[in-house]
């Protein structure tokens, strides 16, 4: 039999902790193949002390070298068997100058980018494939980007019997926003109410009723965690840190997704993303 492998694949150094830390460590324990596509270099996030691009200062290679370090660490942390570097220049924010730049990844051609994909589908041979919506989960061109080019390398070799969409039930944006206004921290997005990439604010998430895959990693809260704190220069944007471990622990025990394709007949609701497959 092929061996199990979950394939994983994200925009930027860090998004591998947010939205599947928790089940690139349960499957691995498990005994699952776990797989981690990177598509871009991280080039747009902080640097040193929160500084943002474009500031004076701002040295995006020392950037792309520390980011690259502490993705290594939050593979460690959460057990990837193999992490596979696309890259890409990282294409900044929806309407940074970023975009466009030559050879950024929301300017390079999906088919280009997809061929590169594929191979990598075609050496793992992963039955599960986790990306983002078709939105990127927030309006981000390298989310987008990164779904794209999977869809596309999915269909190309018709591997993956199922690929998902992380997602965040609305429900669950609202009780993750009430706990965070209680320790004095503002959810994303601030006081605005009109986001042209996202809708607004109270409409983040996914609908309830499309979430379709909920699986248990409250065995792995803790490393989750500690693979957050590996990315330890974008600190001022990963939020979730703020709330501290026990708190994280309480709160992030669950992971959501959609399932977009499938070929093994499973039912849903499920509460494993290899169901059908063992």
């Amino acid at each position: 039999m092929p061996t199990l492998t979950l394939m994983a694949v994200h925009a930027h150094p860090d998004d591998e902790a947010i939205s599947t830390g928790g089940v690139f460590v349960r499957y691995g324990d498990e005994g699952i193949r776990t797989v981690l596509v990177t598509c871009t270099d991280g080039g747009c996030g902080d640097g040193p002390g929160g500084l943002k691009p474009g500031e004076p200062g701002f040295d995006r290679d020392e950037v792309v070298k520390a980011r690259q370090v502490e993705l290594a660490r939050s593979c460690e942390v959460l057990g990837i068997d193999h992490q596979e570097n696309l890259g890409y220049p990282d294409s900044g924010m929806m309407g940074w100058p970023d975009n466009d730049a030559p050879g950024s990844f929301w300017s390079t051609p999906v088919e280009e980018s997809a061929a590169r994909l594929a191979e990598l589908m075609r050496r793992y041979e992963p039955q599960v494939v986790v990306t983002y919506d078709a939105n990127g989960f927030y309006g981000h061109p390298d989310h987008i980007q990164a779904h794209r080019i999977t869809m596309a390398a999915a269909e190309k070799t018709g591997i993956p019997a199922k690929v998902y969409f992380t997602a965040v039930p609305r429900s669950r944006m609202a009780e993750l926003g009430e706990r965070l206004r209680k320790l004095g921290i503002e959810p994303p997005g601030g006081d605005e109410v009109d986001q042209t990439e996202t809708g607004p604010r109270e409409e983040w998430g996914t609908p309830d009723e499309e979430v379709t895959t909920y699986v248990d990693v409250t065995s792995a809260t803790d490393r989750k965690f500690d693979s957050l704190l590996a990315h330890a220069s974008q600190s001022d944007n990963i939020f979730f840190v703020r709330m501290g471990r026990q708190v994280f622990g309480e709160i992030m025990g669950w992971e959501s997704f959609v399932r977009a394709v499938d070929r093994t007949g499973a039912s849903v609701p499920e509460s494993d993303l290899f169901s059908g497959l063992r």
